[in-house]
């Protein structure tokens, strides 16, 4: 067998034994659409209407900007921004909207210890954790971009 052949043969072999590496290094990182997958989360520690609003709409930019289907976002709340995901919450229908959007809501389980509230005081599919901080950190620690309107 001349050069050409053997060196055409071990790229070939090469290329079929490198191919399934290269798509699960390839799909890692990647949305629906064969985008990159973003991830963000979102601190709202203030009883504010305003700031829950501008929280809000920035998880629905970046799903406009970026799709839907190519993000992740978790809005975090913990101190008084509790407030805002009671039943009777004046941003409760908006909160109701991007969690249909896929929008995770999550609450801290020690705010809540802490304000004498329960799940039951609170508006229906939201999530729950221990901490916020330790979620925001974890969430940081993963890769995922933090921000605080």
């Amino acid at each position: 067998m001349n050069r050409r052949l053997l060196l055409q043969a071990g790229l070939a072999g090469a290329a079929t034994l490198a191919a399934p590496f290269l798509i699960a290094v390839h799909a890692q990182g990647m949305g629906a659409t064969g985008q990159k997958r973003h991830k963000m989360v979102i601190q709202v520690s203030d009883n504010d209407p305003a700031k829950w609003n501008l929280a809000l709409n920035n998880a629905k930019n970046v799903q406009d900007d970026v799709g839907a289907a190519n993000v992740d976002i978790a809005i975090v709340v913990y101190g008084p921004g509790i407030s805002m995901l009671k039943l009777e919450s004046p941003t409760g229908a908006r909160v109701a909207e991007a969690m249909k959007a896929n929008v995770r809501i999550v609450a801290c389980e020690n705010t809540l210890r802490a304000q004498k509230l329960t799940r039951d005081d609170m508006l229906p599919a939201i999530a729950y954790v221990p901490a916020g901080v330790t979620e925001i950190m974890k969430k940081q620690q993963d890769g995922w971009a933090y921000l605080r309107p």
